[in-house]
């Protein structure tokens, strides 16, 4: 499946997520995802992202670790359904997106739980989420740089 439709799901889960638990669970799936994209990018993308998207791909790892690995089985995990990643400049918005309402969701939880052990992941959870933005918003401006830097022709055909 194309990067842009499991981005798009993911948001979906997310905002239909209920109590705490179904929430951390849709949490780790985009937090495991966005690693998913990184290593993609970092393997075959653009190469002036490949550094940025390494580093993406070791943040979204260090949001699944901060969290209890969920139980899924193997088709319902999303980021094992990645075949695409499809144009650069549109997954990265999408992911950028997405790892915004990680962040509200999060925030969210963390305010509304009673214990600790929970408030704490989220806490974590919340730091990994946003410098795994932070990541994808450097991959967006490269691009965006890149697209400046090519002469005209090669602007209006890409």
């Amino acid at each position: 499946m194309d990067a842009v439709r499991l981005i798009v799901t993911s948001r979906r889960a997310l905002a239909g997520s209920g109590d705490a638990p179904e929430t951390m669970t849709e949490v780790w799936q985009a937090q495991a995802l966005a690693q998913a994209i990184g290593s993609r990018l970092a393997v075959s993308g653009p190469p002036e992202l490949r550094g940025e998207a390494l580093g993406l791909t070791e943040l979204a790892g260090r949001g699944c670790g901060v969290l209890d690995t969920p139980r899924l089985a193997t088709e319902d995990l999303r980021a094992a359904q990645l075949t695409d990643l499809g144009d650069a400049r549109q997954t990265l918005l999408g992911l950028g997106g997405l790892l915004g309402e990680v962040g509200i969701a999060l925030v969210g939880l963390a305010c509304a739980v009673d214990d600790e052990s929970t408030y704490w992941q989220c806490m974590e959870a919340i730091d990994a989420a946003d410098e795994s933005r932070d990541r994808v918003r450097e991959m967006l401006r490269r691009l965006a740089d890149r697209e400046e830097a090519l002469p005209e022709p090669e602007r209006e055909a890409g």
